[in-house]
């Protein structure tokens, strides 16, 4: 049961995010200035729940981290690229690159175990 806080967290964060985009214009130029901030922590965002996720099928899967986590991250990712932009230096394709590689590595351990999993039952069914 715990397992499903990610993808509720997920879906409750895409529904949102529409609304937001969706009902409150923003000015294109104000947009553009905060497009970094909120594609890192988007970004940041996305490894959490990967993350969660991972965890819920491993079995370690604790609500108080995951939350935690989520917020912690994404703070962090959009901190990072506002210090970035302050001091001059691209701290955003650095944090882009380290959250990039997470979110492929936690993508596909879930899609290796759904997979082994698949291929589990198969063998079952063959039997």
């Amino acid at each position: 049961m715990t397992g499903l806080l990610p993808v509720a967290g997920l879906v409750i964060g895409l529904i949102v995010g529409w609304i937001a985009f969706t009902w409150i214009r923003v000015p294109g130029d104000l947009a553009g200035v905060y497009a970094p901030y909120l594609s890192l922590a988007t970004l940041a965002g996305v490894d959490t729940v990967l993350g969660g996720i991972r965890a819920g099928i491993e079995g370690r899967f604790q609500d108080d981290i995951f939350v935690s986590g989520f917020v912690l991250n994404t703070l962090l990712a959009a901190g990072l690229a506002f210090l970035g932009d302050r001091i001059g230096v691209d701290l955003f394709l650095a944090a882009v690159v380290a959250l990039g590689s997470r979110v492929f590595l936690n993508l596909s351990l879930i899609r290796r175990y759904y997979l082994t999993k698949l291929a589990l039952s198969r063998r079952k069914e063959a039997a």
